[in-house]
């Protein structure tokens, strides 16, 4: 029997999206695609993956124990397609490398991993870029960037491989030192409803964009310097207001805050590193931190 990777996958997007429409637009396929995928797998099985008699496809029992071979199967896969991407680019060492890094990472001193990049690779021109989420991916997959790290995503196009650094941001919610919420001891969230939002977008497109009274920006910094001049209140990594905040920013006791979120490094399929930016890659997932 001979399953198609794109069968397979198209499986257990159908199971992770709870749809058959869900996992057509997570693939950029039609839903009768999809749907003949799956149908063409039911057949070469042999068994009946879905239960289709409601109005989402439900697993079958036999559904349930193909699908942890299934992904057994897509994992091997994808270590795979890391290694000949790898191999193919062994011997060629690139003349440029480009990263792109959001405002959340900053420089350790305690880790030097920039210093030693720079002893191992005199010679190569290494440009680093600003972005954040959405960004971050649209320059990869342009070929524009090599690498570039961003807080980790639930879903990554097919073309984008992704790892997770073994590293946490801390975040916070910050105002100006003469906004008014700075008055209240203990900040609930219909505090902050009554005054404005600032908050991180893109120019591809903020994913959850807030409601109401808000203004954006596209970087942290630029968020930053709004929160001081007391536009409103923004959510901003502790790491970067505590090394460029100058004092100038208070930071909200709100319940749940503040929040942890994680990383992940990730590059194209279509336009990888080369040998120097696969051994950055492989010591930012040793030490998590530039």
């Amino acid at each position: 029997m001979r399953y198609s990777h794109e069968a397979l996958l198209a499986f257990v997007e159908a199971v992770t999206q709870g749809s058959f429409s869900s996992a057509a637009r997570k693939l950029r396929k039609s839903q009768s695609a999809i749907s003949m995928a799956i149908a063409s797998l039911e057949e070469d099985f042999d068994v009946i993956l879905f239960d289709r008699a409601s109005r989402y496809p439900v697993l079958t029992p036999a559904g349930h124990k193909v699908l942890g071979q299934v992904k057994e199967v897509l994992a091997v896969v994808e270590r795979l397609e890391k290694l000949t991407l790898r191999l193919a680019v062994d011997n060629v060492i690139e003349d440029k490398l480009t990263i792109v890094i959001s405002d959340v990472y900053q420089l350790n001193p305690n880790h030097n991993l920039m210093h030693r990049f720079e002893r191992r690779y005199p010679l190569i021109e290494l440009e680093c870029l600003d972005a954040e989420g959405d960004d971050v991916l649209s320059l990869l997959q342009s070929g524009r960037a090599h690498l570039g790290l961003l807080t980790t995503k639930i879903n990554y196009p097919q073309d984008i491989i992704a790892e997770r650094l073994p590293m946490r941001i801390e975040m916070a919610l910050y105002v100006g030192l003469n906004h008014p919420l700075t008055m209240l001891e203990n900040v609930e969230e219909a505090h902050l409803l009554r005054y404005r939002n600032l908050y991180l977008n893109t120019h591809v497109g903020a994913e959850n964009k807030p409601h109401g009274n808000v203004w954006s920006a596209s970087d942290y910094f630029m968020l930053l310097e709004m929160a001081e001049e007391g536009f409103g209140w923004a959510e901003l990594p502790r790491s970067l207001v505590e090394q460029y905040g100058r004092g100038r920013l208070v930071e909200l006791n709100v319940k749940t805050w503040p929040r942890y979120i994680f990383s992940d490094i990730v590059w194209s399929k279509r336009h990888p590193p080369g040998p120097a930016g696969y051994w950055l890659l492989d010591e930012l997932l040793k030490t998590g931190s530039l």
